[in-house]
């Protein structure tokens, strides 16, 4: 608890200082080329991933209430392509008949990549770690299949408490002859809870991903970190994209691809910056916050 308050003692004395070898650091890793690859592999892993964890829980779920709860925070990610996205999976799902085991395996192992993948970015960012300490590979093996199970179960709870609060928004208060309409109170409630969700989620990465364990205090920081972060970007896109943006003049049919690329890719970047703030975080104390950042060599 001592290392911890003298850690966040020079911190707050020097936030600037912290924050620029944080961003000399992620500069050093190479963590715009680290994001590029997780970004490419994401979009690889997307629609895969969704069409598996769609299958799996339209047993569960009704369909059509599973892919708007899917397009409602897919919009969190990818701003102002979810519908693309949702469409193509919903027509795929009209056609779910034809998938056989080989298919069904394969849309398994491509899931499976961007998850392998970013934590092999991990291992950069938390290079004084695996210098210690590496992961097993059947760990590393089985690491992206747990984590698909858990983001599955995750979206059944999201559909379920969301489905909850927009019947919520449909009712109103009566008091004093004067009716008061939800509706306000439920988007608020569902704004909060895709806040709380992308917390917990970038939480659990920082989490599972670095080898090691990481405290749970840690881990937050980065991911409050990395949320924030992108709920500030994700509103400066979405205006981007609605008032500025040509892209569909320069790219033509290929405008969604381009788009939701470009929006992982800087989604990634955030992801990555907020494990280097982890990283960082840690070896307050050891190295001096003004000096030279180590950084991976290859």
């Amino acid at each position: 608890m001592h290392i911890i308050d003298q850690r966040a003692r020079l911190i707050l004395q020097h936030p600037g200082a912290f924050a620029l070898k944080a961003l000399k650091s992620f500069r050093a890793n190479q963590g715009l080329l680290l994001a590029g690859a997780v970004a490419y592999y994401a979009l690889l892993s997307m629609v895969p991933l969704l069409i598996v964890t769609v299958i799996a829980l339209s047993h569960v779920i009704d369909q059509a209430e599973l892919l708007q709860t899917l397009g409602r925070y897919l919009e969190w990610l990818l701003p102002g392509q979810s519908k693309a996205i949702v469409a193509e999976l919903a027509n795929f799902m009209t056609h779910r008949d034809v998938i056989g085991w080989v298919l069904l395996a394969t849309m398994l192992f491509f899931s499976s990549l961007a998850f392998t993948v970013l934590e092999n970015a991990m291992s950069v960012i938390f290079f004084h770690r695996v210098a210690i300490r590496r992961r097993h590979f059947l760990i590393s093996a089985l690491l992206p299949y747990c984590y698909i199970l858990a983001l599955g179960v995750g979206l059944l709870l999201v559909t379920l408490v969301s489905g909850s609060l927009q019947a919520i928004g449909q009712e109103s208060v009566d008091l004093l002859g004067h009716s008061w309409s939800l509706r306000g109170v439920s988007g608020t409630l569902l704004y909060l809870l895709g806040l709380g969700g992308e917390i917990l989620v970038l939480t659990s990465v920082y989490l599972v991903m670095p080898v090691g364990r990481l405290s749970l205090r840690h881990a937050l920081l980065g991911g409050v970190t990395a949320a924030l972060l992108w709920e500030l970007t994700r509103h400066v896109l979405v205006w981007y994209f609605a008032t500025l943006s040509q892209v569909n003049v320069v790219y033509g049919s290929l405008t969604t691809a381009i788009v939701v690329l470009l929006s992982l890719e800087i989604a990634a970047t955030l992801l990555l910056f907020g494990a280097q703030v982890i990283a960082e975080y840690e070896r307050v104390g050891e190295d001096d916050l003004h000096g030279t950042p180590p950084s991976f060599r290859t």
